[in-house]
């Protein structure tokens, strides 16, 4: 029987935020500044009766003297006043209020003025004659945008919400999830642009609502994808490689950039930033395996196998849970064998990025590789981050959330060596792929777990001899080769936690709650750490 979500979230608190958010404010102030302000009383009166109150000068000068007395919203300066003009008013207005909005209104359409004005940043350029409507337009795209874009996001979502839980209450497919979550992640970005910080008490009980019915989801199916083979069953980290990306290949270089750790909404924040220099070609979501770790995940991807595949075929270059060392040491002989086993003729190169000093290299490394086929970029950022938020209070305090975790990715993203890699790429007008291993969740809710001393210290995931655990709270695996996953030893069981779940040792246990909740955790099943991007770039 399908999960079947909660329908009937609080209405009343949809009611109480629509209340909240439409009451009455105070009005807004304008000032207007011109020679012949007799002669737009027309003007100033229809703006009175939609609910704004103007005062007017008559020159730049007495505006100054104005702005400086009284606080004001909005600015309508005339760019030919004696007594002192629009553009040197404009100026100093600028330097006192440098937050206030500028609308300038002149005559002449000579370019040198335009330049002048827009070079000290007004918020619009109008030309007479105006007209009501266009004096009316500007400032509500001035003053009233946000509320606008806020009100009417609203009510998108709210529409949108019953749309999206009854679709939880069906049997869904794994494409028909892929949409699911795409829309979930959109109307988080959307709400989170319109300041509407209410309607996330909603969007985030909905969020969970789809998580729950997507690991019921992927406990019932998992096992079958994984052993669907071809071009019928799903894009997984396995057959990632052979499935979207050796077919892509054509006669002139490609770049795949695996962000390690890259959530969907994660994308979705820097792809404004990549826009500037490239187009979008495809927008897509695949599914990981499980552990959802770089361990398993990208040793997956670049090895076109299992990790139990992997174990079987290279037994000295994959490592267990319990071993010592590294884990990833091997991800280029993986895709070089790869390649060999497919029996493709590209030339390919290998970069992995895991500090600084490391990333400084990349643009001049990028100058080198234009006659290579395929050039595998493995970039760590996003998941450094991600556990140095965890370890470190003050990262924890910059990434307190999750809108402010994007924000950094995106700031980060912008001024980071990689993007200065990319721009490169798009000058050459070279394919570009981002991607990544696998995605997080900020964890919430702890389960409890005891086992030997052996037991992993992943918080979403364990595996080991003995491990006692209450089953209905985990994606457990008995028989861990059903799920192409090695063991060290014949006993050896998987357990998964779900959801925004994290596990937790009885001992000590308040302390180690407190310490892993509300942290960015992977290795587990949620949305967010299994359905991750793949987005193929095209340069403008």
């Amino acid at each position: 029987m399908p999960f079947k979500p909660n329908l009937n979230l609080a209405p009343n608190i949809l009611s109480r935020f629509a209340f909240e958010y439409t009451k009455m404010s105070e009005k807004p102030q304008i000032l207007w500044a011109d020679d012949e302000i007799d002669l737009l009383k027309p003007h100033i009166l229809f703006l009175n009766n939609k609910g704004y109150d103007v005062d007017t000068a008559i020159n730049g000068n007495e505006a100054i003297k104005m702005a400086k007395e009284k606080s004001y919203d909005l600015v309508f300066l005339d760019e030919n006043m004696p007594g002192g003009n629009g553009l040197d008013a404009l100026v100093i207005i600028k330097q006192q209020f440098p937050s206030l909005p500028v609308i300038m209104i002149t005559k002449n359409e000579e370019e040198h003025i335009m330049e002048d004005a827009i070079g000290s940043k007004i918020a619009d350029y109008l030309i007479k004659p105006v007209n009501p409507s266009q004096i009316l337009l500007s400032v509500k795209k001035n003053l009233d945008q946000s509320r606008i874009i806020g009100e009417k996001t609203m009510q998108g979502y709210q529409r949108e919400f019953m749309n999206i839980g009854m679709t939880l209450s069906d049997n869904l497919n794994l494409e028909e999830w892929k949409e699911v979550y795409k829309k979930l992640i959109y109307w988080e970005l959307s709400l989170q642009d319109s300041d509407q910080g209410g309607m996330h008490e909603i969007l985030e009980t909905q969020k969970a609502d789809a998580n729950k019915s997507f690991a019921k989801f992927i406990s019932s199916q998992y096992a079958d994808f994984l052993h669907t083979t071809g071009h019928v069953g799903p894009v997984m980290s396995h057959n990632l490689m052979r499935r979207k990306v050796f077919d892509g290949l054509g006669n002139g270089p490609v770049f795949f950039i695996l962000m390690d750790n890259l959530r969907y909404d994660q994308w979705k924040v820097i792809e404004p930033i990549v826009n500037g220099k490239f187009k979008v070609e495809t927008d897509e979501i695949y599914l990981s395996t499980l552990p959802t770790t770089t361990q398993y995940c990208r040793n997956s991807i670049f090895s076109g196998l299992l990790p139990l595949e992997i174990e079987k075929q290279f037994p000295n270059k994959w490592s267990n849970d319990e071993d010592e060392g590294g884990k990833n040491l091997y991800e280029q002989d993986f895709l070089e064998d790869l390649i060999k086993r497919l029996r493709l003729d590209i030339k390919t190169s290998y970069t992995k990025i895991t500090n600084l000093d490391k990333a400084k290299e990349l643009p001049n490394q990028v100058q080198n590789m234009w006659d290579t086929n395929l050039n595998v970029i493995v970039y760590n950022f996003v998941d450094a981050f991600s556990h140095a938020r965890t370890d470190v209070k003050i990262v924890r305090e910059l990434a307190e959330d999750e809108a402010a975790y994007r924000s950094i990715t995106a700031s980060w993203f912008e001024h980071s060596p990689l993007w200065e890699a990319m721009q490169l790429m798009a000058a050459k007008g070279a394919k570009v792929i981002i991607t990544t291993d696998h995605g997080s969740v900020k964890v919430k809710d702890p389960v409890k777990i005891v086992g030997d001393k052996n037991m992993t210290t992943n918080l979403r995931y364990k595996t080991s001899k003995q491990m006692t655990y209450n089953p209905k709270e985990v994606f457990e695996s008995r028989k861990p080769h059903e799920l192409g996953l090695p063991t060290q030893h014949m006993s050896s069981a998987f357990v998964f936690a779900k959801e925004f779940d994290f596990f937790a040792y009885p001992n000590n246990y308040n302390y180690y709650v407190n310490y892993y909740k509300n942290t960015f955790q992977h290795g587990g099943i949620s949305m967010e750490e299994m359905l991750i991007p793949f987005v193929t770039l095209k340069a403008r």
